[in-house]
């Protein structure tokens, strides 16, 4: 393998052993047996599985990132149908049948935000930058006078994100896409509705 195709590769395999297994219960052992690399190869990249976490977060946020444009930026359609669609999405890509449930950012947060000065921050960011690309949408829903003056985008946004979170947390107690389905509902049908 090139060089950088080992560090992607080591990467990819940790972004989906983190994602399974948590932070915790992720050694570097477990992704170098995955990946089939070396001991050496891993240190070589990464100093730490702090800084590959870094690394595996910002990958994640990279894809992540990806999606939010791609469905809040379609704008065929108005607004809070797209913000609908984009859960609609996350649904299908973080659910109970997708092939790993839940959010990398959330399970992070819950595991090592707490203790890790290097990771808490870009976690933070992570979640301001959602938040952001979501409040966007709503400004241009309030602009359209799809949802009242009255709404203040950033804080909705900020309700939003937290809500959704909480679906997914429920959605493993559970074992079951009825907390996200409850979400988009009462979202897009109670509170959205002018």
């Amino acid at each position: 393998m090139a060089t950088q195709t080992t560090r992607d590769h080591l990467i990819e395999v940790g972004l989906e052993q983190i994602r399974s297994s948590g932070y915790n219960a992720t050694g570097v052992k477990e992704i170098l047996d995955r990946a089939g690399v070396p001991k050496g190869s891993f240190y070589h990249y990464f100093p730490s599985k702090e800084v590959f976490t870094e690394e595996v977060l910002n990958r994640y946020m990279m894809a992540e990132t990806q999606r939010l444009q791609d469905v809040l930026g379609d704008i065929r359609l108005a607004p809070l149908k797209r913000l609908r669609r984009y859960f609609e999405a996350l649904t299908v890509a973080f659910g109970m049948s997708a092939p790993i449930g839940g959010c990398l950012l959330g399970q992070l947060t819950l595991e090592v935000a707490d203790q890790s000065p290097r990771l808490q921050p870009l976690l933070r960011d992570a979640f301001a930058h959602w938040q952001h690309g979501i409040a966007n949408v709503l400004r241009e829903a309030v602009e359209r006078g799809d949802l009242s003056r009255a709404v203040r985008p950033d804080d909705l946004a900020a309700f939003l994100l937290n809500g959704w979170q909480g679906a997914l947390v429920r959605m493993k107690a559970e074992k079951s896409d009825q907390p996200l389905e409850n979400f988009i509902h009462i979202a897009f049908n109670i509170l959205l509705k002018k």
